[in-house]
């Protein structure tokens, strides 16, 4: 986490508070768990490794000492996840399986992995009384409405298997929240990108699709004709907002709320941007076929999230794109 907590209003609140951080051998857990064992709370780190990887904790884990606990483990190990939840008193929930096309593929699996899955961590707290759970939602819920920027107030229209769960998650979140004596928030991700993202899966995000072809000496791979456009955030934001929420001192009850930028860029834009980061100006896009529940814009509108958690971006788009080729160059 390259931000500076100095002035964050959570700076003095995580020591040696116990946190769970679902899915922290991710890339956004990941981050999330080293931004808390740096403000001094415990962190217990649960994955199954399907999608991260213990490496990314390898950076932090030395200065973490004892502060920091690994356990390989699923969150559909309902046992496991009742024992970890002991005396926990914040959980960040960004165990997930992710990717659009991924789930078109194997909808009954992310089901299983996403909504049982969920219900299992919400048991889990609920039993444990623990605090608040925040909730990794995702952009992916506005579908491809036309309307830009995405409000909170918008109907959801998932597009995708993927995109349902994360709605049907929020919904169980909101549910907890109001039915039981434990606080939810929901954070709508929109196209989080940045060091330690895997640019190795088939079903890379994008930024970290177009680093490994252009680090490989390959054109980037368009789907459609590129004009499509994202938010992209960098993680350290996502990390921030995670904070925030959770350290609010006001009842959350569940409510949805963007985490971005608030500004469009073109897939286009984005190759041509990383390409000349790179020096490979000569490796121009190549497209090819839109893919099935891939959406065509988005555009968060952040006044929600300023709102209930005080959440302004700390890492703009072209600040975080810098450092994350630059890492992308050193470890490719």
């Amino acid at each position: 986490m390259t931000l500076s907590n100095k002035n964050a209003p959570y700076r003095n609140h995580y020591n040696n508070i116990l946190t769970l951080v679902t899915g922290g051998a991710g890339f956004i857990g990941s981050h999330l768990s080293e931004a808390l064992i740096d403000l001094g709370a415990k962190v217990i780190v649960l994955d199954d490794l399907s999608g991260g990887e213990q490496a990314n904790l390898d950076s932090f884990a030395p200065r973490a000492g004892n502060k920091l606990t690994f356990v390989k483990g699923s969150i559909l190990d309902r046992p496991l996840v009742d024992k970890l939840m002991r005396d926990v008193r914040y959980v960040f929930h960004q165990a997930a399986w992710g990717s659009v096309p991924r789930s078109v593929e194997m909808p009954e699996t992310y089901h299983q992995i996403n909504i049982t899955g969920t219900v299992n961590v919400l048991e889990a707290a609920r039993a444990a009384k623990v605090q608040r759970v925040v909730f990794a939602a995702s952009s992916s819920a506005y579908g491809d409405t036309p309307t830009l920027p995405k409000v909170e107030t918008m109907p959801v229209l998932p597009r995708s298997p993927y995109a349902a769960t994360k709605v049907a998650c929020e919904a169980m979140l909101r549910a907890y929240a109001n039915c039981y004596e434990i606080d939810t928030a929901c954070l709508r991700y929109f196209n989080i990108f940045g060091p330690r993202q895997n640019a190795n899966s088939a079903y890379a995000a994008v930024i970290a699709a177009f680093a490994k072809n252009l680090l490989g000496g390959q054109r980037p791979r368009i789907f459609g004709d590129g004009e499509q456009s994202r938010d992209f955030t960098f993680v350290d934001n996502a990390v921030h907002a995670n904070l925030l929420a959770a350290f609010s001192p006001n009842k959350i009850g569940g409510e949805v709320m963007n985490i971005a930028c608030g500004r469009r860029v073109t897939v286009n834009e984005l190759a041509t941007k990383m390409a000349a980061m790179l020096g490979r100006e000569d490796l121009t896009a190549e497209h090819l076929p839109p893919r099935a529940g891939d959406v065509a814009h988005s555009l968060a509108a952040l006044e929600k999230a300023r709102q209930l958690i005080g959440y302004e971006p700390v890492v703009d788009f072209d600040t975080g794109l810098a450092a994350t080729v630059q890492w992308y160059k050193q470890v490719m």
